[in-house]
């Protein structure tokens, strides 16, 4: 990919005002370090796939370090979040559904932020009742624990890049 090519046009239609922000999505760490060495304007964000099931560590703490919101794509894992275990303890302590505890986990982490899908109206309502209430230290580890699983769910062979661990 010419990605000094591809970057410097963006910051060129951010310049003239085609766009307020350059966002990219499913960078790697590698990809994403020489994004920020050869594009002329900020990166705001890195999309991927991030959710309870995945460990991203190293990706997260790259975007941490250039400042670059994490959004997140399949946040809940294409559903397969709704059926865990400990996600449904934790929905049914709080009165909350198991997609609101998956949400929560994910924005309540620094410069985190989600793109569920929603087929109907109510999902849309549900995906948007975050923010009355927070998960404690322990429930954000035992979810956080899940990420040992390691599923990815978005993993196309045409496109494919050599995905960091952990």
């Amino acid at each position: 990919m010419p990605l000094a090519e591809t970057l410097g046009a963006l910051a060129r239609a951010k310049r003239e005002g085609l766009t307020r922000h350059i966002g990219v999505s499913n960078f790697t760490v590698a990809v994403l370090e020489e994004a920020v060495r050869v594009c002329p304007e900020p990166l705001i964000t890195n999309q991927i796939e991030y959710h309870a099931y995945i460990r991203q560590d190293k990706l997260l703490a790259a975007c941490a370090r250039h400042g670059v919101v994490v959004t997140c794509h399949v946040p809940l894992a294409r559903g397969k979040l709704l059926d865990d275990p400990v996600i449904g303890e934790i929905a049914a302590a709080h009165g909350r559904t198991s997609a609101q505890i998956a949400l929560r986990w994910l924005i309540q982490q620094p410069h985190i932020a989600v793109v569920p899908r929603a087929l109907e109206f109510g999902e849309i309502e549900e995906d948007i009742a975050l923010f009355d209430f927070a998960l404690s230290a322990e429930e954000m580890e035992r979810i956080g624990a899940l990420r040992d699983n390691n599923i990815r769910i978005v993993d196309p062979e045409v496109r494919r890049p050599v995905w960091d661990v952990g």
